[in-house]
């Protein structure tokens, strides 16, 4: 088997930990609370995907996909 690969989720949290600018700062730019941010970076809860588009734009974040997805029979 390959190597398994990180739940976005976790890609994301990674992004966020290595920005240059705080948690505060990110929450306040991209209008999330900075209590949702937090439980978010804990594990705790999910976020919105308004917020997570909101995110990603901010952070500079793209979806690579790597190799066929399983099942698409291509």
């Amino acid at each position: 088997m390959g190597k398994k690969l990180a739940k976005l989720s976790d890609q994301i949290r990674t992004a966020i930990d290595a920005a240059p600018v705080s948690r505060y700062r990110i929450a306040k730019e991209t209008e999330i609370a900075e209590a949702n941010l937090s439980r978010f970076m804990a594990g705790k809860s999910g976020l919105s995907m308004k917020a997570l588009d909101r995110l990603g734009e901010y952070l500079g974040l793209e979806i690579v996909v790597k190799g066929k997805p399983k099942g698409s029979g291509k």
